[in-house]
């Protein structure tokens, strides 16, 4: 007879396989339209109890980060589901954590389509999808109606139209919508798609935004009877001075980690790609070098006074452990989930509660 281990392997081979042929379909329709279909299905699958028999739970490796305890240390990275509409779905897929948005005060369509282009022969992604959301009310009234008992960060950003001398009003109109529902907050000043807002990683403007921010934050906490962690998302484009003075600043303010990192405007490591000279971030493993060394110059910088959240080209249980093993505490998936498919979270997470036994893109728990 077979065990019920080796049941549970057939089971995750055979839905690799399945996934392998309904990607090849998926990939047939434009980027954006082949996401929604995903999540849809996904939202079907987990409403009718279809997706709790077909997806295998990560085993038990958890953690204490910025004061909460993750069951695993594999998160979904904001942009994924930006409005907060999926959120039990994707708590199917075994995250640790899930992060929604990036989400603005109010609603915008953000930039013209097409907006989102793969590179199958490199598993990445080009986007400048510019925080197109329903705005922030709508997310909190998602959220509110999910069932879901993990941890949920909040992704805030600002709107297109709002000057960049004015960003703080929409951050922290953001932060006053969703602090009660949030278990953590991210700060995103590192999308390059919304036009200046990088801008905001850098010397005055960081500092005068995260002292807004935190002030607010140290009221809420009081108004709430409870404290939001906070994070900050930044730019894998940060020469190794501006990742000092970042670093710096982060610890002049009560933040509580550090997400490195966003998508990247350097091309060149696709540069014989037809859509090389397509605006926008570039995601997937082309990005792992530049995520990997923004990490390890972070990590120097900030001496374990801070945790990191790593994510950028995060496609396998190895890469996730090279990323810890740099001084990252959780990792975060995005552009590896579309081409991997759901079974690379538990992969990853199997990898990281067994390394003595990980052959990096398999896993023999």
């Amino acid at each position: 007879m077979p065990s019920w281990h080796s049941f549970l392997r057939i089971k995750s081979w055979s839905f690799n396989i399945m996934y392998s042929l309904l990607r090849n379909l998926l990939f047939i329709l434009r980027p954006e339209m082949a996401h929604k279909v995903s999540l849809r299905s996904l939202a079907l699958a987990e409403r009718s109890g279809l997706g709790r028999l077909i997806l295998k739970q990560p085993p038990e490796n958890p953690v204490e980060c910025m004061g909460l305890r993750f069951p695993n240390r594999v998160g979904l990275a904001a942009g994924f589901d930006k409005n907060g509409a999926y959120i039990d779905a994707l708590a199917l897929l075994g995250f640790g954590f899930i992060e929604i948005g990036t989400v603005t005060p109010r609603k915008q369509p953000g930039n013209p389509k097409p907006r989102l282009f793969r590179i199958p022969d490199q598993q990445a992604l080009i986007n400048r999808m510019g925080f197109n959301n329903e705005g922030v009310d709508n997310l909190v009234t998602n959220v509110s109606r999910s069932h879901y008992s993990g941890i949920l960060g909040i992704n805030i950003g600002k709107n297109m139209d709002t000057p960049i001398e004015n960003a703080l009003d929409d951050y922290l109109t953001c932060l006053d919508r969703v602090y009660s529902v949030a278990d953590y907050i991210a700060i995103n000043i590192s999308s390059p798609n919304t036009q200046d807002l990088r801008s905001l990683q850098h010397g005055q403007k960081l500092d005068s935004l995260l002292d807004g921010i935190c002030r607010r934050a140290e009221i809420l906490s009081k108004t709430w009877m409870k404290k939001v962690p906070l994070a900050v998302k930044i730019s894998p484009d940060l020469d190794s001075m501006a990742i000092e003075y970042l670093a710096k600043s982060l610890l002049n303010h009560p933040v509580s980690a550090v997400i490195a990192t966003n998508t990247t405007l350097d091309h060149s490591s696709i540069k014989n790609s037809r859509l090389a000279k397509e605006n926008g971030g570039l995601s997937g493993t082309p990005l792992k070098e530049k995520a990997q060394a923004t990490l390890i110059r972070l990590n120097e910088m900030l001496q374990g006074s801070l945790p990191i959240i790593a994510a950028g080209g995060i496609a396998s249980g190895s890469d996730a452990k090279t990323r810890i093993s740099a001084g990252a505490t959780l990792v975060q998936v995005y552009t590896g989930l579309i081409y991997k498919g759901p079974c690379l979270i538990n992969q990853i997470s199997c990898c990281l509660a067994h390394s003595s036994t990980c052959a990096g893109n398999t896993c023999q728990p």
